[in-house]
C-alpha cells in the first residue's frame, strides 16, 4: 500500500501537477496540506475520474487538508473532535482546518498541517506549541483505543539538525527550537517512528525549499514533511522516499511528496491475531 503526503500550497494552483504525479506513482492514499479552498470548491472530479474518493476539511485562502484514497475511508473525523482532555481550550483550534483522519485498511490515517509559528516572539509560536500539545492528547486517545497509526503531513519542524541544510545558522530559530522539538517528541512518545530514518541516517535530504534566495537551485532545504508509523508496522515498511522532482516544475509548491510503501499482505489473517499486535478492526 503506497501512502503519500504533500503540502501542495494551493490545490487549485497545483492541480495539474498533482494529477500528473498521481498518474505516475499511482498512490493508494494521498494526504494533502495547504489546500487553501473551501470544501464545496475543492476540485473533486479529476481525482474521482482516476478512481479516488476525496475527504476534505478546508477553508478559504489558508490551511486545509484532504485525504484522497482508492481504498474505502471510514470513520472520517475533522479537527480535534470530541476532546475534553486536551490541556488547551479546544475552541481556539476550531477556525483553522489543520487535521483530518480516517480508518483505511485497518490503519488510522491522520493528516496534519502543523502551524508554522511565524517567529519566536509571535503569539503564533505559542499557538503552535499548544496545538502540538492537543495533537499529543489526540494521539493518546487513538493509542488507548489500540489503533495502528500512520501520522503524516507538514510538521513545520526539523526534528534534528540532520534535517537542516545549515544547522549552525538555523538551530534555535523557528522550526528548529528545542521547545518545538520537545513538543513533537511528546506527540510521538516513542510509540511512532520516523519512516524515513529507518532507511536513511544521513543529512542532505530535504522536503521543503524556501522560494527565496534560489534555495532549491542551491539545495538549501529542510526536511519538515514526515510520515510516522506505529512501531508495530515497522516490519511491514518496504520503503520511504522523498520525491524532489516536482520542486523543479514551473510554479511548484515549495514542498515535495514523501511516500512510504507498506506491505500489508496477510495482515488481516496473521498480524491482528498476534497478541502483541492485536486490536479490533
Amino acid at each position: 500500500m503506497l501512502i503519500a503526503t504533500w503540502n501542495v500550497n494551493s490545490i487549485r494552483t497545483r492541480l495539474s501537477q498533482v494529477i500528473d504525479w498521481m498518474k505516475n506513482f499511482n498512490p493508494d492514499i494521498l494526504c494533502l496540506q495547504e489546500t487553501k479552498v473551501m470544501d464545496d470548491s475543492f476540485p473533486f472530479e479529476p481525482f474521482e475520474t482516476l478512481g479516488y474518493s476525496v475527504e476534505v476539511y478546508g477553508q478559504k485562502s489558508y490551511n486545509g487538508v484532504a485525504i484522497i484514497s482508492k481504498i474505502k475511508a471510514e470513520n472520517i473525523k475533522k479537527g480535534f473532535y470530541g476532546y475534553s482532555d486536551c490541556d488547551q481550550n479546544i475552541e481556539i483550534f476550531l477556525d483553522q482546518k489543520r487535521l483530518i483522519s480516517a480508518d483505511i485498511n485497518g490503519i488510522k490515517i491522520i493528516n496534519v498541517y502543523v502551524p508554522n509559528g511565524s517567529s519566536l516572539e509571535s503569539s503564533k509560536y505559542e499557538y503552535k506549541i499548544n496545538w502540538l500539545s492537543c495533537l499529543a492528547s489526540f494521539l493518546d486517545k487513538q493509542e488507548n483505543n489500540g489503533e495502528l497509526i500512520c501520522l503524516m503531513g507538514d510538521f513545520n519542524i526539523a526534528l534534528s539538525n540532520l534535517d537542516i541544510h545549515d544547522p549552525k545558522k538555523y538551530e534555535g530559530g523557528i522550526m528548529a527550537t528545542e521547545k518545538e522539538r520537545n513538543a513533537l517528541n511528546n506527540v510521538l512518545k516513542e510509540r511512532l517512528i520516523d519512516s524515513f530514518r529507518i532507511f536513511e541516517k544521513n543529512t542532505g535530504h530535504w522536503s521543503w525549499w524556501d522560494y527565496r534566495n534560489n534555495a532549491y537551485e542551491l539545495n538549501k532545504g529542510w526536511r519538515i514533511d514526515h510520515i510516522y508509523i506505529s512501531k508495530e508496522l515497522s516490519s511491514k515498511l518496504k520503503s520511504c522516499v522523498i520525491d524532489s522532482s516536482p520542486r523543479g516544475d514551473l510554479r511548484p509548491s515549495d514542498h515535495v511528496p514523501v511516500m512510504i510503501d507498506l506491505d500489508l499482505s496477510g495482515m488481516n489473517e496473521d498480524f491482528f491475531e498476534d497478541e502483541d499486535n492485536f486490536f479490533e478492526i
